[in-house]
């Protein structure tokens, strides 16, 4: 990895693999929205970046949280086109692009952990989130962040941290971790909405109780509002966790001009929630932190939202808008701090 102006610099991985998986003609989930992220970044280079292609995942880094069951399925799909659900469907090129994808997830993990990389974001697509360990579902084919905690844990990080910030849940990623404590998954999402899944209620199981952070926001939510739920209740209890490594299921499906979501974040609100997590893997991790692009539909929201965070990733802050909170964030706030009070003391 080459350095920049003296330090390692941000580190994105794409490939034009990922424009060829093509779910279907009229798909939110289209080409568009990477080639869109590219064209910003083109015209607008962000010093102290360096883009570069990544490898295809390995078949046990893709078990290491899929059945071998879901692997072959996925694979027999290979070269076809074919719809897994309403939702979900596959290209020639599909399987192949899900392949790199994890890989790329797993790859920026590699770099930050042996200080290759200041920090990294996967530009990545079919994204990866509603894979649950034996299916694919939503747009997802295999789970990029939770294959990419996996590598980390592996790598020597006794503690990982995913927060995801996209308008969905992220079921797959909770299914993964659901029993254990290694791995800490924190979501603020649209509730109820798809999947269905993501109450406060839902803290994990056994070992693993506590360690299931949910947020279930009802819609219509500013920066402001993101900004309390992160102050009031990711931070604290990602700060007492102490993660060795910071993952973030990155959608910008809550940007305010989102055809999908029905949310009001714009992007210095996606801004502000990256230069959080920055500083928190500053704090607890020695800046190991690494982004996986998981939704967003409107095609300025979600390249103009990329841009910001690498910005930010690169160096530059931001602070969430001060303004009136909802009160039915604040409600949501109340719930889901009730259901953490149990186990966390930074709550309570």
């Amino acid at each position: 990895m080459r350095k920049v102006q003296g330090m390692t610099a941000t580190l994105l991985l794409t490939d034009p693999l990922f424009l060829q998986h093509d779910a279907g003609e009229g798909h939110p989930e289209s080409p568009a929205r990477l080639r869109r992220i590219l064209q910003v970044l083109a015209r607008n280079p962000i010093a102290g970046t360096v883009m570069a292609q990544p490898r295809s995942a390995t078949d046990a880094e893709i078990l290491a949280v899929h059945t071998q069951a879901h692997l072959d399925a996925m694979e027999k799909l290979g070269g076809r086109f074919e719809r897994i659900d309403e939702d979900t469907a596959v290209s020639p090129d599909s399987l192949d692009a899900a392949r790199v994808a994890a890989g790329a997830a797993v790859q920026s993990v590699e770099a930050v952990m042996a200080g290759q990389a200041k920090n990294a974001f996967a530009l990545v697509r079919p994204p990866g989130h509603h894979a649950e360990p034996d299916r694919a579902m939503g747009f997802c084919l295999y789970n990029n962040v939770a294959i990419a905690a996996e590598a980390g844990r592996r790598l020597g990080a006794e503690r990982v941290l995913v927060l995801d910030w996209d308008v969905h849940h992220g079921n797959g990623t909770q299914a993964a971790f659901w029993g254990r404590r290694d791995v800490l998954y924190q979501s603020v999402h649209q509730f109820p909405y798809y999947p269905g899944s993501g109450a406060a209620p839902e803290v994990g199981r056994g070992e693993g109780q506590g360690f299931t952070v949910n947020c279930g926001l009802p819609g219509g939510n500013t920066d402001a509002d993101y900004g309390m739920i992160f102050e009031e209740l990711l931070l604290p209890v990602a700060q007492a966790y102490r993660p060795d490594l910071v993952l973030v299921s990155a959608g910008f499906d809550p940007h305010r001009d989102d055809p999908i979501g029905g949310m009001d974040v714009t992007e210095r609100g996606f801004a502000a929630m990256c230069t959080a997590v920055r500083k928190l893997a500053e704090e607890v991790s020695g800046g190991k932190l690494v982004l996986v692009l998981e939704g967003g539909y409107s095609l300025e929201g979600l390249s103009n939202s990329v841009h910001a965070c690498i910005e930010v990733l690169a160096g530059r802050d931001d602070s969430f808008a001060s303004g009136t909170v909802n009160a039915d964030a604040r409600a949501a706030l109340a719930t889901s701090r009730a259901a953490l009070k149990p186990f966390w003391a930074s709550v309570r």
